[in-house]
């Protein structure tokens, strides 16, 4: 019973919210209809009388869609006809077309999709996403309502996002992974809760009632349909009533105890269903009332109705229930030993199953098959039937311990992404807390340089000029980027400001130091040690290799960029181009690299001409542009 089940709650979720369907204000609209001209005005009738009739008349509904299409190609409005597309969509998914319903949702969709309207491409996602997963395309529906998904989280639709998880807990379900569906599921109700005494609150509850059902923790899942029983009875909205109603009748159908009451509940989703005059309600309706006169042992009039309800529906777009009423029926008949009808019933049914892919129902089928021919004395088809139920029932079982693995695994890499950014939030923090020690350092280390830099006679005000200037380029260039990529940004500052002012320092020092060479005798063997230390210093390519790849991350692959665009470009001209980017001026790159200014000069000529700029473009902001 669980795909019958999910699919009853896929519909509800797709049903748009039931309006007042009042025949006054539908007569008043075609009045409207006959005098409007062909402007938005007519649209909105249109629009309107669509509304009205959806839920009770789709015919009537599928005609003012048309008409919708019609008038936004004679009016050349895409506005209009992109809704009459998604109006016939709707439609036609309502009657389980579900090949021209996807056939004009992808039409609304290109046109949405031009116009780059986010909401509108995210709801029709959604759609494609139903109709996939009710012919049981379960990873192309997920596929769609990922897309939907991101759409949602563009616009920031919470309420869009909601439904969204609500449909991939659905699918879920439907796998069997009922962890993961109830962790959707509950990311839905996250949100909906917000909006209490709401229709997205009551859809949730919808699903996570779905989910208990399947999980057969009854007790849950009849609590959480009668509160959204509750809703819609107060709300008068029949359809989601009748399927509210509808899905208890099912929870309710083992418990012989509440026979009389079930029986009330059913016959008020029958009642509901024949008020809407929609068919696909009515035979669920029915469906539960063959299933009820069969648990009393009412075999004769529980065939009757199926064969009423196979007779009088056109099944052909919902190969699910055709397959399943088939074998039921089957399996009726054979109670009362009409063996030949009932071979012909479980036949079309296994076929359909096979045709959807429905091994649940496949195994049933083959089960009452091998039963059958048993009785008939057909030992040799007994068999093969036996050997199919055999092989299919090894595949659920083996499908069923996939799945659990799957779960497990998909549950394992979901925390794991979390971990990770767990993880990363929590380096960020150390990063944060590395920083402050490493200016407190770097303050000491330049505070005890200044004392020994005084004592020779040099003066540390340039040099502090020069970390005042980095400081303020730094917090500028912290303003600009965006908060995901800011821990980087700030491992890239640091480790330029390392380069420049470790270079520049360093050399400094150095040439004062070397000035000491004829100094008494005292300064020998500091002299000594601080000229090694100066040389174990000494910027690296390690130091470049780092500052490479946090520049990489901050500036999206520069100098990947540069290769493209420019085959034969050095590394030292990509290095060059990356301080450039970086706003350093020619003498801090000089330090930087340990040689003369006009070094730097030079080699900035030759990338000039490399990069083929003329004289007049600046070649920091041509490289700031990429």
């Amino acid at each position: 019973m669980k795909h019958f089940y999910c699919l009853t709650v896929i519909f509800l979720l797709s049903t748009p919210k039931n309006l007042a369907q009042n025949q006054q204000k539908i007569d008043s609209l075609l009045k409207t209809l006959e005098i409007a001209q062909p402007d938005t005005t007519k649209y909105k009738t249109l629009n309107n009388l669509w509304y009205e009739t959806i839920n009770n008349n789709i015919d009537d509904a599928l005609t003012y869609a048309e008409q919708m299409i019609q008038l936004g190609r004679s009016s050349n409005i895409d506005t209009i006809l992109s809704y009459g597309y998604e109006r016939k969509a709707v439609a036609y998914a309502y009657l389980n077309n579900f090949d021209s319903s996807g056939h004009y949702f992808k039409k609304a969709l290109k046109m949405y999709s031009i116009n780059n309207d986010k909401k509108r491409m995210a709801g029709i996602q959604r759609n494609l996403g139903q109709d996939l997963n009710m012919v049981g395309k379960l990873d192309s529906a997920y596929h769609f309502y990922d897309l939907a998904e991101k759409n949602f989280k563009a616009v920031k639709d919470s309420t869009g996002l909601a439904g969204i998880y609500n449909s991939k807990a659905i699918v879920y379900l439907q796998k069997g992974y009922y962890n993961l569906a109830l962790n959707q599921a509950f990311n839905s109700a996250e949100i909906s809760e917000k909006f209490k005494d709401s229709i997205e609150l009551v859809q949730n509850q919808m699903v996570i009632a779905a989910i208990y059902g399947e999980m057969r923790d009854t007790l849950n899942a009849i609590k959480y349909h009668e509160k959204s029983l509750s809703y819609f009875e107060n709300k008068k909205q029949l359809r989601q009533q009748f399927a509210a109603l509808n899905l208890l009748a099912g929870l309710y159908m083992s418990n012989e105890e509440l026979r009389s009451e079930n029986e009330k509940r059913i016959a008020s989703s029958l009642s509901i269903a024949e008020h809407l005059k929609e068919p696909s309600l009515i035979y669920q309706a029915q469906y539960r009332q063959s299933q009820l006169l069969a648990r009393k042992g009412n075999y004769k009039e529980a065939i009757q109705m199926l064969q009423y309800i196979i007779d009088f529906n056109d099944l052909k777009y919902n190969p699910q229930a055709l397959s399943q009423y088939s074998v039921d029926l089957g399996e009726l008949q054979m109670k009362i030993r009409e063996y030949s009808k009932s071979k012909e019933n479980l036949v079309l049914g296994l076929e359909k199953a096979i045709e959807i892919g429905n091994l649940g129902m496949q195994l049933k089928a083959n089960k009452l098959l091998f039963e059958l021919n048993e009785m008939l004395g057909n030992s040799a088809a007994g068999l093969n039937y036996h050997k199919q139920f055999k092989m299919i029932n090894d595949s659920i079982f083996n499908a069923d311990n996939r799945n659990r693995f799957s779960e497990l695994q998909t549950i394992y890499e979901t925390e794991k992404k979390e971990a990770a950014i767990a993880l990363q939030e929590e380096e960020i923090k150390t990063l944060n807390e590395k920083a402050k020690v490493d200016k407190l350092t770097k303050g000491l280390y330049a505070g005890g340089m200044a004392s020994a830099l005084a004592l020779f006679g040099l003066s540390v005000f340039g040099y502090r000029q020069r970390i005042k200037k980095n400081r303020i380029a730094r917090e500028k260039q912290e303003e600009i980027y965006k908060q995901e990529i800011a821990h980087k940004k700030k491992e890239l500052a640091s480790q330029t400001l390392h380069l420049v002012q470790k270079n520049t320092f360093l050399e400094e020092l150095k040439e004062n130091l070397e000035s000491l060479k004829s100094s008494p005798d005292k300064f020998k063997m500091e002299f000594r040690r601080i000229v090694m230390l100066l040389k174990k210093e000494k910027a690296s390519d390690k130091d470049w290799e780092t500052f490479k790849t946090y520049f990489s991350e901050v500036h999206n692959d520069f100098d990947q960029k540069l290769k493209t665009l420019y085959a034969d470009i050095s590394e030292k001209e990509i290095r060059l181009a990356a301080f450039l980017r970086m706003n350093l001026t020619t003498k801090e790159i000089a330090a930087t690299l340990n040689v003369l200014p006009d070094s730097i000069l030079k080699s900035k000529y030759r990338l000039k001409k490399k990069l083929g700029l003329d004289k007049e473009t600046d070649l920091t902001s041509f490289l700031s542009s990429l």
